[in-house]
């Protein structure tokens, strides 16, 4: 059997029609980028969030940078964020002038440790950016409080998380704005790039709206230098026919993760750790296993398809080399990046090819 690690295509053909009509009747009203469908869009999305507004923009990138931006952070100032996460977070953290500071992760849950948060804090701190990493949220109680405490700015890196919970509050509800990507691979996705800043604040909203239209509160005057980060009325569309089956499809990953871990306890794998009090929507099923190499390998030639999310942490990355850290700086991050292997999970994904899956898995690692 083979078990793509996502089938993008299922999803498309199950919706043809209806994306179809969508691009027809824009193309006819010669409505291509914001405008009403936009519009449309960013109401029932910040209903979804339970926030009053959305901002809908072209990339999960443009979101974060224009949230760092609309909170006033800048030059000298630091952003405290995760070392495991994808790139995108430090570098929205890097556009602001703003300097990105890491710290260590939950050897739990693989997000921020609040603890080694609290370490890192210098009278240069201006905002936390914690990231809800695969869909699993991280301890706003404890991030929200540490950032009351000591006068922070609080932004959430929601762009795995679209209808994720803590505490029975919805992810990108804690802080001053979050940002959600709907690149093709997240549970929300477009048919290419989009982004939305999510708040509660009317300001902020009204500042990233006007920033990701070249500075523009009205047509051709210019209150100050912005960005074309403009969301496609096309992408609207489809996110407003994917919107309405979002919380069906996040129940689906939710009862393959549930397969998953059923069929793999007792092996050697460690599995996702869910605190009790997060309501996760499984944007990926990320294990964790000794030679993870070798166990992919042998996957796939079963032909199961898996992804690392992430080879390498970001403070090892060549391009944060001016950060100033090194190997060891972050032994959890490290470990999370050495072990780290991620099992096929989308909503098309039928019962058989995950219990074919997990089947692989054990007979690959062995019992503990």
């Amino acid at each position: 059997m083979r078990v793509p690690f996502l089938d993008l295509q299922a999803q498309y053909l199950g919706l043809r029609e209806e994306i179809l009509e969508a691009l027809d009747r824009l193309g006819q009203r010669a409505e291509f980028t914001l405008g009403p469908e936009v519009e449309a869009f960013e109401q029932e999305f910040a209903r979804f969030c339970g926030l009053r507004y959305a901002v809908a923009v072209n990339s999960g990138t443009s979101a974060l940078h224009l949230a760092l931006l609309a909170a006033g952070v800048g030059p000298g100032d630091e952003v405290v964020t995760t070392p495991f996460t994808f790139f995108a977070t430090v570098e929205a953290i890097l556009y602001t002038g703003a300097w990105p500071v890491f710290a260590d992760l939950d050897p739990q849950t693989g997000n921020l440790d609040p603890a080694a948060v609290e370490r890192v804090l210098t009278a240069r701190t201006r905002a936390l950016l914690p990231v809800h990493l695969y869909g699993r949220p991280a301890n706003m109680t404890a991030l929200a409080d540490l950032a009351r405490r000591h006068g922070l700015v609080l932004i959430e890196d929601a762009c795995q998380a679209h209808g994720a919970a803590w505490d029975g509050q919805p992810v990108g509800s804690f802080g001053l704005a979050a940002a959600f990507s709907f690149y093709p691979t997240k549970n929300l996705s477009a048919c290419g790039e989009g982004g939305a800043v999510v708040t509660n604040h009317a300001e902020i909203a009204e500042r990233i709206r006007e920033l990701r239209n070249h500075g523009q509160r009205e047509r051709y005057r210019h209150e100050t230098v912005g960005f074309n980060y403009r969301m496609e009325a096309f992408q609207a569309a489809i996110l407003r026919i994917k919107l309405r089956w979002l919380p069906q499809w996040n129940e689906a990953r939710y009862q393959l993760a549930s397969l998953y871990r059923h069929r793999l306890t007792g092996t050697r794998v460690e599995l996702p750790v869910d605190d009790p009090r997060a309501r996760v929507v499984y944007h990926v099923f990320a294990i964790r296993v000794e030679e993870r190499d070798r166990v992919r390998a042998e996957l796939t030639a079963r032909g199961v398809e898996t992804a690392v999310y992430y080879p390498r942490p970001l403070h090892l990355e060549p391009a944060c080399r001016p950060l100033g850290y090194g190997p060891g700086s972050f032994p959890e991050a490290e470990r999370l990046a050495a072990q780290v292997l991620c099992l096929p999970l989308y909503p098309e994904m039928t019962r058989e090819q995950a219990e074919y899956v997990a089947e692989a898995v054990r007979e690959i690692v062995g019992q503990r």
